[in-house]
């Protein structure tokens, strides 16, 4: 974010960072650029105009966005109209603390990133923070925490439960996106199953179905491969602002390839991990996709819900799925979650959860007793 008013006057003082800045001239639009001063938080700029001189600050732009199939695109498709942005990957749980590293001035798209009752009031002070001295967007489509609304929500807010971050992303920076670009939409609105609403069938009719069919399998399949890789999938989300197709990068592709070759293996052995609890399938420490793994859980045992966890530093991370549309797994978790020391919350069928490992097994047993009363 650049400080380049038109309405200042000459000698204007402003202190940004305990860095004094001049300005000395009502147009600061043209110029040769010379950096005299750097951080990763500001960038101080002595530029000659005519013979004037005067001082520009160009603060940083930062795209916070989700490491899925969807947050890499929708951060692909930020990236694209905003290519001086920085691209860091977080997660609900983890939102809080990386907006702890913006400063003053910067601006920040934050892409894919569902907002849980954990901490919501921090987050949320945050987001007033930051957009009241810079740019904040959020663009969204898990639902909202029950009480609050788009509007109790700072900055420039892009929610839409019915579409994905993906095409949200997009239908917001279009005009600064290329035709090629429409194509990285579509990977994640299918990514996040969410291909079939009226713009993404529209753009579709641009393109060969099958050929981008081909390229999400790419995409999603070589990032599985590469869970927590981030510096891997940074450069993925280069490669798709580029312009360039997911079956272009061969990394990606090579990825791809293991990691079907891993998901065949993995369901022809799965059933040796399923534990079965009421109407719950779950697994725990699976090594592979807790999403997938969640899915074949519950298709395999005919379960109303899969769950798949993993143990991290003395929690359990989770996925769960289901299909049956009267389930709602998001109002499920953000219910339970909280009261057992952890959170959770997501779309009503695919969701994702953090508990304490103590309470794992009281967990399922309370999101089983919330499935069964919904019949009640």
């Amino acid at each position: 974010m650049a400080f380049a008013p038109r309405s200042l006057t000459n000698n204007v003082v402003l202190f940004i960072h305990n860095v004094k800045v001049f300005f000395t001239h009502q147009d600061l639009s043209h110029g040769r650029r010379n950096i005299i001063f750097s951080n990763s938080k500001i960038n101080v700029f002595r530029v000659s105009d005519a013979g004037i001189y005067y001082w520009v600050v160009s603060m940083t732009k930062w795209i916070l966005t989700h490491s899925d199939g969807d947050g890499i695109c929708a951060g692909a498709l930020a990236l694209a109209a905003n290519p001086d942005a920085q691209v860091f990957f977080t997660h609900p749980y983890g939102l809080l603390e990386d907006l702890g590293n913006i400063a003053a001035g910067d601006t920040v798209i934050i892409c894919d990133i569902a907002l849980l009752e954990d901490k919501l009031p921090e987050i949320l002070n945050k987001f007033l923070e930051i957009s009241s001295s810079g740019e904040l967007f959020y663009i969204d489509h898990h639902p909202l925490p029950e009480g609050i609304s788009v509007k109790d929500i700072s900055g420039r807010v892009i929610h839409n439960i019915n579409s994905s971050a993906s095409e949200l992303t997009y239908m917001l920076f279009h005009d600064k996106l290329s035709h090629l670009m429409g194509r990285v939409a579509i990977y994640g609105a299918i990514a996040d199953y969410l291909d079939d609403t009226p713009l993404i069938n529209r753009m579709l009719c641009s393109w060969d179905k099958r050929t981008i069919y081909f390229d999400t399998g790419v995409l999603v399949q070589g990032l599985e491969g590469r869970k927590r890789d981030h510096e891997f999938k940074r450069r993925v989300v280069a490669h798709l602002a580029s312009g360039q197709l997911p079956s272009q990068h061969t990394n990606l592709l090579n990825s791809a390839l293991d990691n079907t070759r891993r998901e065949e293996e993995i369901i022809r052995m799965l059933d040796k991990w399923i534990h079965v609890y009421g109407d719950i399938a779950y697994t725990i420490d699976v090594p592979f996709s807790l999403g997938k793994t969640a899915t074949y859980a519950r298709a395999l045992t005919k379960a109303l819900v899969g769950v798949a966890g993993e143990r991290r530093k003395g929690f359990i991370d989770m996925s769960l799925r289901t299909c049956e549309k009267s389930i709602d797994l998001n109002k499920i978790l953000r219910h339970i979650a909280p009261n057992l020391g952890g959170s959770g919350g997501g779309h009503p069928q695919a969701a994702g959860a953090r508990i304490p490992e103590e309470n794992f097994n009281r967990f399922i047993q309370e999101v089983n007793e919330s499935i069964r009363r919904r019949s009640e």
